[in-house]
């Protein structure tokens, strides 16, 4: 099947992809520890000054692949389980590890980018959406709620009724009503070569001055990080353990053309 998550760094720019593009880079439990290394090796990685997320084949990412995650009874508990509540747990780092990065991290999206697929892309510093980006916070399709730390990034960019529209009706929007509701930056023709053109703008600038500017504005931004991990996960499983999520589930694994969210 191949790596799950390709890294290439030229000119001290690290380029990422998403790589199971036969699934539309939906997110299998390869792909979530695949996507944890990735990040733990570029916080370690000095040389590199910007990142830039993308996805390989005909989308960003399509979300979770129910199918796959949910053929292991254990899979929901490794996604879920955490030492700490304020900690982010394996489904939350895909997200909200990269914003611990000290450097600018920029998506570049195209295609399909729903569920845990908005989920990362809110993770990131700019979010660059081709035309054909179709976006959405799909988790209430299953009964669930949103839970893999994109709610900082959300927060910090849309305003709270149409974060609740979003996240409660599932709604599948386009890449103009995304630039409208400002959850994305700006759209591009070629949203990986507009990624690259900011990367070398930002590469021209100090990378002190980049990293105190992502750190400095997000405190200000959302201070709140922490305690809303903890909240996401813990009404998470308010949610599976109070009510019966099978239906969906059946669902999800009886229907190949619904297996994200």
């Amino acid at each position: 099947m191949g790596k799950r998550v390709n890294l290439n760094i030229q000119n001290q720019i690290a380029h990422v992809s998403l790589s199971r593009p036969e699934k539309y880079n939906a997110l299998d439990m390869k792909m979530f520890y695949a996507i944890k290394q990735v990040i733990s090796e570029l916080k370690k990685n000095k040389q590199v000054r910007v990142i830039i997320v993308s996805g390989d084949g005909e989308g960003f990412c399509s979300g979770l692949d129910i199918k796959s995650v949910m053929s292991n009874k254990n899979n929901g508990m490794k996604l879920l389980w955490k030492w700490w509540p304020t900690q982010p747990n394996l489904a939350q780092i895909v997200t909200t590890g990269w914003r611990q990065l000290k450097v600018p991290v920029i998506m570049a999206l195209h295609g399909k980018c729903w569920g845990g697929g908005m989920q990362i892309a809110l993770g990131g510093d700019f979010r660059i959406a081709a035309p054909d980006t179709s976006l959405s916070i799909m988790e209430a399709k299953w009964g669930l709620i949103p839970d893999m730390g994109g709610t900082p990034g959300l927060m910090e960019n849309v305003s709270l009724d149409h974060a609740m529209e979003l996240a409660m009706t599932a709604d599948i929007i386009d890449a103009e009503q995304a630039l409208k509701l400002n959850l994305i930056t700006r759209i591009e023709d070629d949203s990986l070569a507009a990624a690259k053109i900011l990367a070398d703008k930002l590469i021209e600038r100090s990378p002190d001055t980049n990293s105190i500017i992502k750190k400095m504005y997000q405190s200000i931004w959302n201070n709140k990080q922490s305690n809303i991990l903890a909240k996401e996960t813990f009404n998470q499983w308010r949610i599976l353990l109070g009510k019966n999520q099978k239906i969906a589930v059946k669902k999800a694994l009886g229907d190949s053309d619904v297996n994200y969210r």
